[in-house]
């Protein structure tokens, strides 16, 4: 098949939707597929024999200079400057501007592909691509209304809440095409529960595919650093959990020695950042981020325990990666985390989300008992061995796509109304 992916923001250290991207197309690609990815900036980290095609943005929220205001000759034309005029009255343009985008690519290019995959934009620009006869199939992670409804429930300055609800105003636009998607793909239960429940999408219409885990991902040949700990999280925001997991920490700096290794880049002057100034913690936690793909799973080796204290996830990479490398896990019991790691007590153990004492009790029993972050480890790469396979999951996608395509045929899209969002 002939396979263009669509994602409007792709580099893997942004989060799971550039791991999606690389590790998916690259197994694609190994199955005999044409793959060419469609993206914006942060561009994608690709693997040999995939394609990309660039679609710039105004790349309005890159670092060091976010909500940076562009020069007069930057505009290239109306869809510049939607995306521009939208960030300044605090709203989030890429979906909607990456869709048209892609739209406008895809009119002159359809009959170069056999199907087109949308990675979670969900853009208004969507709802026209079968309309030049290519199908769309669409895979949703989890609905952002989660996020939404954790960082209102956590910010409490009234102006902060408005710019938030206005941040969050895209998810109108994205429950609405994905109400008309033809099939939307899903890493887990909970996921397709939550998009049932929050976009009011017909569960008959969504497919269940687990995600992989890269065989980099190994287990150590060194021993681990004593009373390390370490979490991911791909963004410095309050889903992660962060806060809860420095509060924890701190607590049990009072009874043991122990650093904290996050994997994030915080937000300068940030939330983060304020709370380990607060607690004093700044000698002992250190902050990593952009190594290398070896330099991580070095990292992630190297742990005595490895911590996911988010609190709502719709698959977590960042935990099923851990398991593979036999790192000890505790985990929030939130979202789709407990799908992934199995049996409480098994491969990890399930804290209450946000309770700080809860997690630093189980956090210390973890650390002094060797002998069960052995087994917990060795149970957790088993997991992984058994369930979690890129290959395993591209072939899986590849007969969805070749469902979508046989639907496309049998039931051509009925003409759609533009985008008023």
């Amino acid at each position: 098949m002939r396979i263009a992916m669509l994602s409007y923001r792709s580099k893997p250290h942004c989060g799971g939707q550039g791991i999606y991207l690389r590790h998916l197309s690259r197994e694609l690609t190994a199955l005999g597929h044409s793959v060419e990815v469609f993206s914006g900036q942060p561009y994608p980290v690709l693997d040999d024999g995939v394609r990309l095609t660039k679609l710039p943005s105004l790349d309005l929220y890159r670092e060091p200079d976010p909500f940076r205001v562009p020069k007069l000759r930057e505009f290239r034309d109306r869809i510049d400057v939607e995306e521009f005029l939208t960030m300044c009255l605090a709203g989030f343009p890429e979906p909607k501007t990456f869709s048209r985008r892609v739209s406008r690519v895809l009119k002159e290019r359809a009959r170069e592909f056999d199907i087109a995959h949308d990675n979670q934009v969900l853009g208004s620009g969507m709802l026209d691509i079968e309309g030049y006869g290519l199908p769309l199939i669409t895979t949703l992670h989890h609905p952002i209304s989660f996020d939404r409804r954790i960082d209102l429930s956590q910010t409490r300055n009234p102006w902060r809440k408005l710019t938030l609800r206005r941040w969050y105003g895209f998810l109108r636009m994205q429950a609405r095409v994905a109400r008309q998607a033809r099939l939307i793909m899903t890493p887990s239960e909970t996921s397709k529960k939550d998009i049932a429940q929050d976009f009011g999408v017909d569960p008959a219409r969504m497919q269940v595919i687990l995600l992989g885990v890269d065989d980099m991902f190994v287990p150590p040949s060194t021993p681990r650093v004593p009373g390390r700990i370490m979490a991911m999280a791909s963004a410095d925001a309050p889903m992660k959990g962060i806060v809860t997991l420095l509060e924890a920490f701190a607590k049990l700096r009072t009874e043991r020695d122990a650093e904290l290794v996050l994997v994030t880049k915080p937000q300068p002057g940030g939330r983060t950042e304020k709370v380990i100034e607060r607690l004093g913690m700044g000698p002992h936690v250190r902050f990593v981020s952009g190594i290398s793909d070896e330099e991580l799973v070095h990292l992630m080796g190297s742990a005595e325990v490895a911590c996911v204290p988010s609190l709502y996830e719709g698959f977590s990479l960042p935990t099923a990666e851990l398991m593979a490398c036999a790192t000890p896990l505790i985990v929030s019991r939130a979202g789709a985390i407990p799908e992934v790691v199995g049996p409480d007590g098994l491969c990890a153990d399930l804290v209450t989300p946000g309770d700080v004492g809860e997690l630093k009790t189980a956090l210390a029993d973890m650390l002094d008992d060797p002998e069960r972050r052995a087994r917990m480890g060795a149970a957790g790469r088993q997991r992984v061995e058994e369930m979690f396979s890129w290959r395993a999951v591209a072939v899986k996608v590849a007969a969805a796509y070749e469902s979508v395509i046989a639907d496309f045929h049998r039931n051509p899209p009925a003409p759609t109304s533009k985008d008023t969002d």
